[in-house]
């Protein structure tokens, strides 16, 4: 990783197990819920968004702010690697893409890596690390704009979180 750009971090413990949360990562539908209703990501041609991220994708989004307001075009360009943690297996999810038009096109650094593995402590929750670096000479600009965005994605991450689940917890009947 390089020393250049500005960067958006957050830093969670989920309350799914490991493999929720890195098939969520995985499912465009899950991403695009993260963002909702704030944002919608529609794919550019109807269809063609993958039922699961795989590396080497690029897919082309729309995202429109409420629905209504077109906020650009993106390319997403996903990648994957992993590593050993203390807790568990560390798994990073990459989306490498970059904005194609509207405000973020500016950007000419776009690198945004979620880390995911076991809670520490706790292997049924997820320790979620989600690191965006920006650059460009616009980024100081949009960077507090992104931050905002970034702490919405986290409490909708934290939100959603309990529902990435296969095997939900049946109610307590008392």
């Amino acid at each position: 990783m390089q020393d250049w750009g500005m960067r958006v971090l957050l830093k969670l413990v989920i309350d799914c197990d490991a493999d929720a949360a890195w098939r969520a990562v995985h499912s465009p539908r899950a991403v695009a819920e993260l963002y909702g209703p704030l944002l919608d990501l529609d794919p550019l041609v109807p269809g063609s968004l993958p039922t699961s991220w795989q590396p080497g994708d690029d897919v082309p989004v729309q995202l429109s702010a409420l629905g209504i307001v077109p906020m650009g075009r993106q390319l997403i360009h996903m990648s994957e690697w992993f590593a050993k943690g203390p807790q568990g297996p560390v798994r990073v999810f990459r989306d490498s893409g970059i904005p194609l038009t509207g405000p973020l096109a500016s950007l000419d650094v776009w690198d945004h890596q979620m880390a995911i593995s076991p809670a520490p402590g706790d292997p049924g929750k997820t320790l979620w690390r989600d690191r965006l670096v920006i650059g460009g000479p616009t980024a100081p600009a949009l960077w507090p704009l992104l931050w905002g965005v970034w702490q919405w994605r986290g409490a909708r991450i934290r939100a959603l979180a309990p529902t990435w689940a296969h095997d939900v917890e049946p109610a307590d009947p008392a």
